[in-house]
C-alpha cells in the first residue's frame, strides 16, 4: 500500500463533490450568488494550507467511514445543508465516478492527469477570486513537487491503493448505464478501442529477437479491438493540454443522474462492513480525523442571510424512499468509539472532538432535513 496514495484521492473525489453539488445547484435553481458562495467556501476550506499540510504528509489510507466523515465536514463549510439519504447519495456518485477514472487510466502514472483535470476546472469555478486560484495553484505545485520525479513502480503502488479502497463498490450511476460503460450489476465495462497508452504501440505483432538481439521474426495477430496510437502525452505542468479526458466535468451539460444499489452490492455485507465498521485501527483513524479536521477553517453561516438545503434527488419522496431502502451495512452513520479516556489523555484529539458537537442551532429551517448529519455530533 502506497503512503503517497491520501492527497490524490482526497483531491480527486473533491473535484468530484464539487461537479456534482455544482450541477445539483444549477438544477434547483439555487441563485448565482448564493451558489458562487458555496463552491468558494467548500473550495477555500478544500485548499486550506494548513489542511493541505497535513494531508500531504505519508500517510497509509483508513476506512471508508473516516474518509466520509472528512467529506461530510467539507460539504457543510457553507450555507448549504444536505440530509442524510442526499449525502450518502453525493458520496456514492464520487467515488463510482473516481474508481470509473482510476479503472480506465491507459497508464498509472496518468493517475495524476485526472488530478490536473480535476484541479483545472475547480479553478474555472473560481475564475473571479484571485487568493482561491492561489491557493489551488499552490497544491498544484505541491503535486509537481511530490508525484512529479516518483518511478512508474510507485505509480503501480498508487493506483493497487486506490482500486483497492474501491474495491466491492458496484453502485449503478443512470449516467454509466445511459452511456453503456457500466453493467445492470454496477461492474464496469473496459473499454477495446480507442488510444493506446502513450509510449505504447497499437496490439496486433508478435517480434521474436535471437541471444543477439537482432529480430528474427514476426507475426501478426488479430486483437479483436480498434485501437489507435495516442496522439501525444498529456501536459504535466501547470497549464497544458491534459489530453486524456478522465476528470474532465461529465455534469456540465444537466443530466438526470440516478443511483442503484446492484444485487452483488447488497449481498457483500460481509465485505463491506470489515470496511465500514469500526476496526481495531479506530484510535488511529481517530487521530487522523484529529489532524485532518484541526486543518479545516469550517464558516458558520453568519448574518441575516439564510441556508438552504440542498436535494440531490428529484423530489423529496424520492430522497426519504433513498434512505429506507439503502441497506444499513452501506449507511455511512456516526462513528461509535468509547474514547473517554482518550480524551483526558489527548488533549488535542478531545479539543478536535469537542468541534464536532453542535452547539448553535442554523439559522434557517425546512420542511425536512434541518437536522445536520449526526456522524459529527459524538465519535
Amino acid at each position: 500500500m502506497s503512503v503517497r496514495t491520501l492527497p490524490l484521492l482526497f483531491l480527486n473525489l473533491g473535484g468530484e463533490m464539487l461537479y456534482i453539488l455544482d450541477q445539483r445547484l444549477r438544477a434547483q435553481n439555487i441563485p448565482g450568488d448564493k451558489a458562487r458562495r458555496v463552491l468558494n467556501d467548500i473550495i477555500s476550506t478544500m485548499f486550506n494550507r494548513k489542511f493541505m499540510e497535513e494531508l500531504f504528509k505519508p500517510q497509509e489510507l483508513y476506512s471508508k467511514k473516516a474518509l466520509r466523515t472528512v467529506y461530510d465536514r467539507l460539504a457543510h463549510a457553507s450555507i448549504m445543508r444536505l440530509n442524510q439519504a442526499s449525502m450518502d447519495k453525493l458520496y456514492d456518485l464520487m467515488t463510482m465516478a473516481l474508481k470509473y477514472q482510476v479503472l480506465l487510466c491507459p497508464r498509472p502514472k496518468d493517475v495524476l492527469l485526472v488530478t490536473f483535470n480535476h484541479l483545472d476546472a475547480i479553478k474555472g469555478f473560481i475564475q473571479e477570486s484571485p487568493a482561491l486560484l492561489h491557493l489551488v495553484d499552490e497544491t498544484f505545485r505541491q503535486l509537481l513537487d511530490i508525484y512529479g520525479g516518483l518511478p512508474a513502480g510507485e505509480f503501480h503502488l498508487i493506483r493497487q491503493t486506490l482500486l483497492t479502497f474501491f474495491q466491492d463498490l458496484h453502485i449503478r450511476v443512470s449516467v454509466f448505464l445511459k452511456d453503456r460503460v457500466q453493467n445492470s450489476n454496477g461492474r464496469f465495462v473496459l473499454p477495446v478501442s480507442g488510444p493506446v497508452p502513450w509510449g505504447t504501440e497499437v496490439p496486433g505483432l508478435i517480434r521474436t529477437f535471437n541471444t543477439k538481439g537482432e529480430e528474427v521474426k514476426r507475426v501478426e495477430f488479430q486483437h479483436g479491438g480498434n485501437y489507435v496510437a495516442a496522439p501525444k502525452e498529456g501536459s504535466f505542468e501547470l497549464y497544458g493540454d491534459r489530453v486524456l479526458k478522465l476528470g474532465t466535468n461529465m455534469y456540465s451539460v444537466n443530466r438526470l443522474v440516478e443511483t442503484h444499489m446492484s444485487e452483488p452490492s447488497k449481498n457483500l455485507a460481509s465485505q463491506t462492513q470489515q470496511s465500514i465498521a469500526p476496526n481495531p485501527l479506530a484510535k488511529e483513524e481517530l487521530n487522523f480525523l484529529a489532524r485532518l479536521m484541526g486543518g479545516m477553517e469550517i464558516k458558520k453561516p453568519s448574518g441575516p442571510e439564510p441556508g438552504f438545503r440542498l436535494n440531490l434527488f428529484t423530489t423529496d419522496e424520492e430522497e426519504e424512499q433513498a434512505a429506507l431502502s439503502r441497506p444499513e451495512e452501506l449507511s455511512y452513520e456516526i462513528v461509535n468509539i468509547q474514547a473517554t479516556q482518550d480524551q483526558q489523555r489527548n488533549k488535542e484529539l478531545a479539543r478536535i472532538m469537542g468541534e464536532f458537537e453542535i452547539t448553535e442551532q442554523p439559522r434557517w429551517s425546512a420542511s425536512k432535513g434541518d437536522d445536520l448529519l449526526a456522524m459529527m455530533d459524538e465519535l
